[in-house]
């Protein structure tokens, strides 16, 4: 598996073979098959700088998220909360 990161400041749709498609919002990261890197369209988005291969397997994918690098900050919501009922009880 490799990871690959959206390098403009619009999401992008990734084409990938077997006319499935990835799509990455600006900065994120996602990850591929490595077999994938050989498809045309996808190489055309890698010389075009739009995205860009950042590392090799899952768990680099999971150290880049948790140094922040993915883009975006991760929350935690509490179950429930803040919901309203409504109704006859």
């Amino acid at each position: 598996m490799k990871a690959i990161s959206n390098k403009t400041h619009q999401p992008v749709r990734v084409p990938l073979p077997g006319g499935r498609s990835l799509r990455l919002g600006p900065g994120k990261i996602g990850e591929i098959a490595s077999n994938a890197l050989d498809h045309p369209p996808l190489k055309k988005l890698i010389e075009a700088g739009t995205v860009e291969v950042v590392a090799d397997g899952r768990a680099a994918v999971d150290a880049l998220a948790s140094s922040g690098q993915s883009g975006g900050a991760r929350r935690s919501f509490a179950p429930g909360g803040g919901r309203h009922r409504s109704g006859d009880r």
